[in-house]
């Protein structure tokens, strides 16, 4: 098996990266070590020290894994920056400082997060298993890459009941069928000012603001992206009332993973 090694890795926990809601794909293994499935590569990641190992990716695919765990961002500076605009938030920063945003392959966070409606995170990650099974293609050691747009797009709703996905295999259908139509262009969403950017996901049947800035968040990296569930909204109310998102900025979206870990962790400060 092949082996991919990034040195000198700092401000990147796997744990607290990969288990907080924004993927589905990877399981933990073993104490830290977590396999999952990107861009139809199958893989096994660890931190050794300050290096991170890929088990099953080659040196060609240094780039890709690079982006994914967005390793040119020097995210101690956006704490540093985060930091200075509110003290709870220096407090939630300094608490969980090894999240990163991953950059994921865009149509496989816009399913997933339609999938994510009125869900939690076991359920999702079980429900897009069950999509990739079905309809992925199989690449290998029992694993399916994610189904392409073109491949979903001639199925009709009745079709995904083995995913047990109930009113939302209507939506998978609607953004399969505009993103293959070239309805809904991705790449093009990905450069326009926010508004109109989340504009054009909406058009998507089923797809609102939530799932929306989920998407360009997650899936576009667009890191001024700041997703607002219920949870979201009590921890902003609770921990920074009256204070607008936008506050945060370029990095919203940083400040947001920061926040929701932070909140998770401590509901002692919603009593």
């Amino acid at each position: 098996m092949s082996e991919l090694i990034f040195e000198n890795i700092r401000d990147l926990s796997l744990g607290e990266t990969l288990d907080c809601g924004q993927c589905f794909r990877w399981k933990e293994i073993a104490d830290g070590c977590f396999r999952g499935v990107v861009r139809g590569v199958v893989a096994t990641v660890s931190m050794d020290g300050d290096r991170l190992v890929i088990d099953g990716a080659g040196e060609e695919q240094r780039g890709m894994w690079a982006d994914y765990f967005d390793l040119s961002l020097d995210y101690k500076a956006v704490r540093e920056q985060l930091s200075a605009i509110h003290p709870v938030m220096a407090e939630a920063a300094r608490f969980a400082p090894g999240i990163r945003i991953l950059n994921q392959e865009p149509f496989e966070a816009l399913i997933s997060f339609i999938i994510s409606q009125n869900n939690n995170i076991k359920r999702i990650a079980g429900i897009v298993e069950r999509l990739c099974e079905h309809f992925g293609e199989e690449i290998g050691a029992g694993e399916h890459a994610f189904p392409t747009a073109e491949r979903l797009a001639v199925l009709e709703p009745d079709d995904l009941e083995p995913i047990r996905a109930g009113f939302r295999h209507r939506y998978i259908i609607d953004a399969a069928r505009k993103v293959h139509s070239g309805e809904i262009d991705l790449e093009y969403i990905r450069g326009l000012p926010y508004d109109a950017a989340r504009a054009e996901l909406m058009k998507v049947t089923g797809v609102g603001v939530k799932v929306a800035d989920c998407v360009l968040l997650y899936g576009l990296h667009r890191l001024d992206g700041f997703p607002l569930d219920v949870w979201m909204k009590r921890a902003m109310a609770a921990l920074f009332d009256g204070m607008d998102p936008a506050a945060f900025g370029d990095y919203a979206g940083v400040a947001q993973q920061y926040i929701f870990h932070y909140s998770r962790m401590h509901p002692e400060k919603f009593l």
